[in-house]
C-alpha cells in the first residue's frame, strides 16, 4: 500500500519558520511530480509547490513564493518543504501528494496519492 507521511508542522510565530517533511513508501519514489498543496477551514485546497522527477525544477504559488523552498531526497524517498518568513496567512493543514500522469500540475485531481496532512499555525 502506498504512504505518504508528513511530519514538521506545529504552531510558530509570524516571522518563523517551519521544515515540512513527506516520507513516501510502496511506490517507485524517483519516477513521481511531488507537491505540497494546502487547506484552510472553509477553503479549497490549493497549490503550494511542485518539484519534477528528474530535473529538479520546481514550481510555486505566488502567495509563497521567494518564502518557501521544495526539495526531495530521491535516496530517502522524501521530499520537504522549508518555510521561512512566516505569516498568519499561511495557517492551514499541509499535505503531500505524489503524481506519476501529470506534470507540475497545479490542480489537486492530477495526482494520485495524499498524505494524511499535517497542521500549521502562525500567531500573530
Amino acid at each position: 500500500q502506498v504512504q505518504l507521511v508528513e511530519s514538521g508542522g506545529g504552531l510558530v510565530q509570524a516571522g518563523g519558520s517551519l521544515r515540512l517533511s513527506c516520507a513516501a513508501s510502496g511506490l517507485t519514489f524517483s519516477i513521481y511530480y511531488m507537491g505540497w498543496f494546502r487547506q484552510a477551514p472553509g477553503q479549497e485546497r490549493e497549490f503550494v509547490a511542485v518539484i519534477k522527477r528528474s530535473t529538479g525544477s520546481t514550481s510555486y504559488a505566488d502567495s509563497v513564493k521567494g518564502r518557501f523552498t521544495i526539495s526531495r531526497d530521491n535516496g530517502k524517498n522524501t521530499v520537504f518543504l522549508q518555510m521561512n518568513s512566516l505569516e498568519p496567512e499561511d495557517t492551514a493543514v499541509y499535505y503531500c501528494a505524489a503524481d506519476r500522469t501529470y506534470g507540475s500540475s497545479r490542480s489537486p485531481t492530477a495526482y494520485d496519492y495524499w498524505g494524511q496532512g499535517t497542521q500549521v499555525t502562525v500567531s500573530s
